[in-house]
């Protein structure tokens, strides 16, 4: 099977359980953004840290799992006693204190700067999907239309940057949006993401799977098409910075899960905060 098949197969098959497990209830939804935040945060830990400070990184992954679940009791389960959001997130501000104090008792502390990338992982990966819980609750109701339209924006902007960049921004005199980070993204491209995901904002506003006005529509459909051009970019920095391709092999001809969720890793959190900001969630 050549690569451009691969990718065909498994890019449809992703699209499909994403839109399954988003849409179909809250378990489901759970369920998948937790596995995307295990196998997000191990595969930044590999490139990082490799097999160094595995008690750290466990430590990490709990903490970021207990701050993920405090937020999805809270907003998808209202029935559930206040208490236990409370003592999850108290495990989680815990580990976060936890993790440094560890170190003490380590034999070889000669990697010790290692540590910042366990923070890194956290705040990176870890603190943006703990905060999706938020784009998935209408009231007491769950609906998931929110959260895949937001993605869908996502994926159709970084369609229309490659279709864009691919035919106008690979000529000579094409200016560079970031040459010393990803040589072949050009302006072109990122206009081509700004205008197809806006374009499918207000698509997704007449179709009534955003619930906002048109305004607020065409806003969070620029601010996540930006949001998304620089989470690929801040993906390829670390890639770079690593001497890596690709974040891992999830995926048969797509990568690893961060290379398929690196531009939502801005761009959901960036639309969560607008949407806060003017109430509409």
């Amino acid at each position: 099977m050549n690569n451009l098949a691969k990718r065909t197969i498994f890019g449809a098959l992703f699209v499909i359980v994403m839109t399954f497990c988003v849409t179909f209830d809250k378990i489901t939804y759970f369920c998948l953004f937790w596995l995307i935040m295990l196998y997000g945060m191990r595969e930044f830990f590999n490139i990082s840290i490799g097999e160094s400070m595995k008690l750290q990184r466990g430590l990490a992954l709990m903490s970021g799992l207990c701050g993920f679940l405090a937020v999805y009791l809270l907003e998808c389960c209202p029935k559930v006693p206040a208490n236990c959001v409370s003592v999850l997130t108290a495990c989680c501000f815990l580990l976060l204190l936890v993790i440094p104090v560890s170190c003490i008792f380590r034999q070889n502390h000669e990697d010790h700067g290692n540590l910042s990338y366990i923070y890194a992982a956290l705040l990176y990966i870890a603190l943006p999907i703990a905060l999706s819980p938020r784009l998935v609750m209408d009231c007491e109701i769950y609906d998931g239309w929110m959260l895949l339209s937001l993605f869908i924006i996502i994926w159709l902007s970084d369609v229309g940057a490659y279709c864009i960049g691919t035919a106008l921004g690979q000529k000579p005199d094409s200016k560079k949006l970031a040459p010393s980070i990803s040589p072949k993204k050009s302006w072109w491209g990122f206009w081509g993401a700004v205008v197809l995901g806006t374009a499918t904002a207000v698509g997704l506003h007449y179709l009534t799977w955003l619930p906002f006005t048109l305004g607020h529509c065409i806003a969070v459909g620029v601010i996540i098409s930006v949001g998304a051009v620089a989470g690929d970019l801040v993906e390829s920095l670390w890639k770079r910075h690593f001497h890596v391709k690709d974040s891992g092999n999830a995926i048969p001809g797509h990568g690893g899960v961060l290379d398929r969720f690196d531009s939502s890793l801005v761009a959901i959190p960036l639309a969560s905060i607008y949407l806060s900001l003017f109430g509409l969630i």
